[in-house]
């Protein structure tokens, strides 16, 4: 469905933050890219759905191509017609609107009546307690019901590929569980595909098909989620555990020693 031919991303003409990525997204998947702050995984997503521009990006290299059609170069509002939404890091709900009003807006490309009032009922479907704060202003909502609502948002554009950017966080770890749940629920159920960036490694790859690293811009390793999930590299740097099961500390691992791995 999705595929990323070596990316090449800069900022304000000077600064180099894709550095030649190049994955894929298959259709009905969910695929992880997984790193850490600063990696480049948002700047992925939005040179995806098309909202680098205003940010004052550009990309310079490569190609973005959408079910065959080479989309990095279109708006943003013509990729979400096209069938991409992405929920945006930190939820960015419309705070003085009600949480049915956002929903709403989350439609604003579609003409479809029917199929718009379908869809929200869909939302409901997965998330039943947004149904019961309807009428409520989206900033009185609680952080977990918020970012509920930005991913029923980005359903209400009818996507088929749903960009979701760290939906993990600042939420309590039994909400973070339910939330990764419905994704999976959405894909198993709706055939829904997802391209979910993430810091939280274990959930991530205990839902995916598939999974990328990212580091300073670069793909250092990919594989599918079982093969992620038991190397080594991954369950030590990222899972914080030796061979041994001994956890270890972040501040005593040196960068240059799991780059030097990854990219041997």
């Amino acid at each position: 469905m999705l595929k990323l031919n070596n990316v090449e991303v800069v900022y304000d003409r000077t600064i180099l933050v894709l550095r030649g990525v190049s994955l894929e997204v298959p259709d009905g998947q969910i695929i992880a890219l997984l790193g850490s702050n600063g990696a480049g995984k948002s700047t992925t997503l939005k040179t995806i759905s098309g909202i680098l521009r205003p940010e004052r990006g550009a990309v310079t290299a490569g190609s973005v191509e959408f079910n065959g059609l080479r989309i990095d170069q279109r708006e943003a509002a013509e990729t979400v017609t096209l069938g991409i939404a992405q929920v945006m890091e930190g939820r960015r709900v419309f705070e003085h609107l009600t949480a049915e009003e956002n929903l709403i807006a989350g439609a604003h490309t579609r003409r479809d009546g029917r199929g718009i009032k379908r869809d929200i009922e869909l939302v409901y479907t997965y998330f039943p307690r947004l149904q019961e704060r309807l009428g409520v202003r989206a900033g009185y909502l609680s952080g977990g019901e918020q970012q509920m609502l930005a991913i029923g948002r980005g359903l209400m554009s009818h996507p088929k590929l749903l960009l979701l950017d760290e939906p993990s966080l600042g939420l309590a770890p039994m909400l973070v569980e339910e939330i990764f749940a419905i994704v999976q629920r959405l894909n198993q159920q709706e055939g829904m595909t997802v391209l979910l960036v993430e810091q939280n490694a274990t959930l991530a790859l205990a839902i995916a098909h598939y999974g990328y690293i990212m580091e300073n811009g670069r793909i250092v390793l990919n594989g599918t989620a079982s093969a992620l999930q038991n190397n080594a590299d991954i369950k030590e740097f990222y899972l914080g555990l030796s061979d041994v099961g001994v956890r270890k500390s972040y501040r005593d691992v040196k960068h240059y020693r799991r780059r030097k791995r990854w990219l041997s």
